[in-house]
């Protein structure tokens, strides 16, 4: 095991094990879809050296709906999932901070985009697993911080590119930003991850495998290689290059005998 991921092996060992000696909650920075898929082998691990860390025990959290990035929290024996879960749906906990992101003055605004928050908000001195998601509209931008980086950003940060802005905190279940999806509907010959990809982005079968093949495709934060793996509902799929899209699941057969699909692509 290389030398960080020690660390991070034995930091999620000392958050699961303080979450049950002090019953309180724990949890760590942000975590990529990557570092998700790094988590969960960890807790596997840990289950072979005798420390059984169950699922019940922990859930992963991004505030918004659908979020890529979460933070994974440990839950003290007298929290269940469920009553943690309906706690966060209505915005009864303060493990992370909605923070809502305007320019003054709308008319001198720059186009901004979702690099310039967060390169305007990693200036401010902030190590990235501070921040969450950060979602992005015309009129205003929103992201998921932990509240110390709340605190700092709501105070410090006045002005992304050569745009005047002011941020201010509202609950989660107040903000209207969503991810952006479109909805696609695909024909497939089966569930196969070339097959999908190929049909999703419009390429041959023999470039999907390639893209496959060279390293350039994650399923749920893990490097796919072998083209024949087969994807399950809810997959969120990233091609390097392409984009990335939720594969929502298949249909019936269509009447030249494909199997129809839907994927939510993200625009």
């Amino acid at each position: 095991m290389a030398a960080t991921d020690a660390f991070f092996s034995g930091r999620i060992r000392d958050l699961y094990i303080r979450s049950q000696q002090n019953n309180y909650v724990t949890h760590t920075g942000f975590l990529s879809l990557s570092e998700q898929a790094q988590f969960s082998d960890i807790i596997k691990e840990l289950g072979q050296t005798g420390l059984i860390i169950r699922d019940s025990e922990y859930v992963f959290y991004g505030g918004f709906d659908a979020a890529e990035r979460q933070i994974a929290c440990f839950l003290p024996e007298y929290i269940t999932k469920e009553d943690f879960t309906d706690s966060l749906a209505n915005d009864e906990n303060s493990l992370i901070t909605c923070l809502t992101i305007k320019p003054v003055n709308a008319k001198y605004s720059d186009e901004l985009t979702h690099r310039d928050f967060l390169g305007a908000i990693m200036n401010l001195g902030l190590e990235r697993d501070r921040i969450g998601d950060i979602l992005c509209s015309p009129e205003y931008s929103a992201l998921a911080v932990l509240p110390e980086a709340a605190a700092l950003i709501e105070n410090e940060l006045t002005r992304v590119k050569h745009t005047t802005v002011m941020c201010s905190k509202i609950p989660f279940n107040k903000c209207d930003l969503r991810p952006k999806l479109k909805e696609v509907h695909i024909n497939i010959a089966s569930e196969r991850a070339d097959a999908i990809i190929g049909s999703v982005f419009h390429l041959s079968r023999n470039s999907s495998q390639e893209l496959i093949r060279s390293g350039l495709v994650s399923v749920n934060g893990r490097e796919v290689t072998d083209a024949g793996s087969s994807l399950k509902p809810g997959d969120r799929i990233s091609v390097r290059s392409k984009g990335k899209f939720i594969y929502e699941g298949a249909g019936g057969l269509t009447r030249k005998g494909r199997t129809s699909a839907t994927v939510s692509l993200y625009v």
